[in-house]
């Protein structure tokens, strides 16, 4: 592995840090630019690191050139700021000419400029699905539960919601129940369309959570992600399982999610290449 540390931009939750270890067990060097009022203050000591502004771009740049670092992760939820909230820095003000249109465009937009500028300005930007190889999932069921010829019905049906949504830029998941689209994935998240789900059930056997990339989507930036408290939250809202898209997919916690999925009596299936494009 290259000796220059990978620089990680990291957003809150556990994957910027298993980014990290991963790195480290491959025998390389990270150091991590932590998003204030996002990152985990906790974990992010252990590593060496700088907390800095979301907005505060020339920071961020600096930060990451004195480090040495060539290749950087963009990783770990940031909720979008409104635009009044930023406050940039004379080289974020800079930078945020040069997106231009894509700051008011969706998520894909936005993203894909923002590593059109990362290169530019000279680093190259990596996947975290590129060191967290073992977080892709497999093709099938991951634990012992199976869906059924009614739950595989509704996961395609839901393949194909979210191949649609996804080509808007609205969201990476939905929850269908036998054949009903009961709640699209939109700004709020994963968890509080679940929420929303508990109360939109309908008599019979429960809904499945299906969860892909968008079409088009930058997967260097915002792959869809998957851990042990989605699966808990699919199961509070009454779900039979989740379907997710191997391979461009970042479970969080693989093994815990698969014996959480297990314990509850859910299944976890992993979705092909196939199936995904809606050939299943």
């Amino acid at each position: 592995m290259n000796t220059a540390p990978v620089g990680i931009l990291a957003g809150s939750g556990p994957l910027p840090f298993q980014v990290a270890e991963a790195i480290s067990r491959q025998g390389g060097r990270v150091f991590i630019v932590g998003f204030q009022d996002f990152v985990d203050l906790e974990q992010i000591r252990h590593w060496p690191h700088r907390i800095i502004r979301l907005a505060a771009a020339g920071e961020i740049l600096s930060a990451l050139r004195q480090a040495e670092c060539r290749d950087i992760v963009l990783i770990g939820p940031v909720r979008r700021p409104a635009l009044r909230d930023l406050r940039p820095d004379a080289e974020g003000a800079r930078l945020m000419a040069r997106v231009g249109r894509a700051l008011f465009a969706g998520d894909n937009g936005l993203l894909g400029a923002l590593i059109r500028i990362f290169g530019e300005e000279g680093f190259n930007v990596r996947g975290a699905h590129e060191f967290l190889t073992r977080s892709l999932g497999k093709v099938g069921a991951l634990g012992r539960v199976q869906p059924d010829s009614q739950a595989m019905s509704d996961i395609m049906r839901g393949v194909s919601v979210v191949r649609g949504l996804g080509a808007l830029d609205i969201g990476q998941g939905c929850i269908v129940q036998d054949g009903v689209v009961l709640a699209v994935e939109a700004i709020e998240g994963t968890d509080r369309m679940l929420a929303r789900a508990l109360h939109l059930a309908q008599p019979g056997p429960g809904g499945v959570l299906v969860k892909m990339l968008k079409p088009g989507q930058e997967a260097r930036a915002d792959m869809p992600t998957i851990g042990p408290n989605t699966v808990v939250n699919a199961q509070a809202a009454g779900l039979r399982g989740i379907a997710f898209e191997t391979g461009f997919t970042l479970l969080t916690d693989p093994d815990e999610c698969e014996a959480t999925a297990d314990r509850l009596g859910l299944f976890l299936y992993g979705l092909s290449r196939a199936e995904s494009q809606g050939a299943g």
